[in-house]
């Protein structure tokens, strides 16, 4: 099995998807403005939701970059996520849950490698 050279970074996003995505990337350009050592994920962030808010179409075109930190956040968030489910209450759960299934969906479906 050889490994391919070029790969494909053209994703076709719902329009549910496109606003998972982009409240994803708010949150995480929030967390992260205040700390310079961080400028090179808010700067791929920032791109992706200038892509996603100017996309027309539902295809959009990542970076090799913009693909590997968003998918390296993801894989990050979900970690987080399913570590707090075991530790919080109900109702905290239940949004956790919610959240958890958001982004495992969206990571199986494009982003799985």
């Amino acid at each position: 099995m050889s490994k391919s050279l070029f790969k494909n970074y053209i994703y076709e996003f719902d329009k549910n998807e496109k606003k998972i995505l982009v409240t994803f990337c708010k949150q995480a350009i929030k967390q992260m403005s205040d700390d310079n050592k961080y400028y090179e994920f808010v700067k791929s962030f920032q791109s992706i939701i200038d892509k996603i808010d100017s996309s027309g179409s539902d295809v959009i075109k990542f970076t090799k970059d913009e693909k590997t930190k968003l998918t390296f956040q993801l894989k990050e968030n979900i970690k987080f996520i399913r570590e707090q489910t075991k530790k919080v209450w109900f109702i905290k759960r239940w949004l956790y849950k919610s959240m958890l299934t958001q982004y495992t969906a969206l990571m199986d479906n494009h982003f799985k490698d």
